[in-house]
């Protein structure tokens, strides 16, 4: 979901948790897995690791962070009640230079990704706005009416359901309530301010394919990993419905 916010770093016990959990999918290779997945618990397990190392991955904490083989004997020392080999002090101060290589990897790759934007999005938003179809607003917003439908148009006040898609003006798909198959659910006002702003000239039923430069969307800060800093965003929108009254920030 669209939602506007500012990426920042996750709590150390929720990141030293997912190290553990994932890096012991990792120690092994599938072929030496004890049993195979073919359990509600086993393939329960397996598909949480691949989340969390899809998470981890995302946060710059790639594969070759971290001792695989000290970490299988961290959690077989822990699981065993055995005493730690190292003091908290060593555990706290290594886990440091982690993260910090992690956030130095995470800078390098968003400034990359910000040169690239900045190159990028201005070429497609004025090739964009030159398609048959497609209209702008002063803000700065394009947009194009796929599909018109005939309900009623969202507020300010309001809660929408909708489905739609996210990419960036490489084509990579960030997003997708399609795929999840579950519309989402939110304020008008929850979400980054191109979406807020054509919410309210939609109408239920309309599909729309919107695309909004960087200060519409997540500006220079971007959203990790994926969307990076002055990131131009494409968004096919289906207006599902509308509830009255606003709902709960997400």
């Amino acid at each position: 979901m669209p939602i506007n916010f500012v990426f920042g770093p996750k709590c150390l016990g929720v990141v030293v948790v997912c190290f553990v959990v994932t890096r012991m999918a990792w120690a092994q290779p599938a072929d030496a897995l004890p049993t195979p997945l073919e359990t509600p618990q086993s393939q329960a397990s397996y598909g949480i690791g691949r989340q969390i190392a899809r998470d981890l991955a995302q946060g710059g904490l790639d594969g070759d962070l971290l001792d695989v083989d000290a970490l299988a004997l961290g959690i077989r020392d822990a699981l065993g009640n055995t005493e730690s080999r190292i003091t908290q002090e060593q555990f706290q101060a290594a886990v440091g230079q982690v993260q910090q290589t992690a956030q130095q990897r995470m800078q390098q790759k968003m400034k990359g990704l910000a040169d690239r934007n900045r190159r990028d999005g201005p070429e497609f938003l004025s090739k964009y706005k030159a398609l048959d179809g497609v209209k702008a607003t002063e803000s700065g917003l394009l947009y194009k009416v796929v599909k018109q439908g005939d309900g009623p148009t969202p507020t300010a006040t309001d809660t929408v359901k909708t489905h739609y898609r996210g990419r960036l003006v490489d084509g990579t798909e960030f997003d997708s309530s399609y795929k999840s198959g579950n519309p989402a659910v939110f304020p008008v006002t929850g979400v980054i301010p191109g979406w807020t702003e054509a919410l309210q000239m939609m109408k239920v039923g309309d599909r729309w394919q919107i695309v909004l430069p960087a200060n519409l969307a997540y500006g220079p800060q971007g959203s990790p990993p994926v969307i990076g800093p002055d990131a131009v965003l494409i968004f096919d929108i289906e207006l599902l419905g509308i509830e009255k009254g606003a709902a709960p920030q997400p």
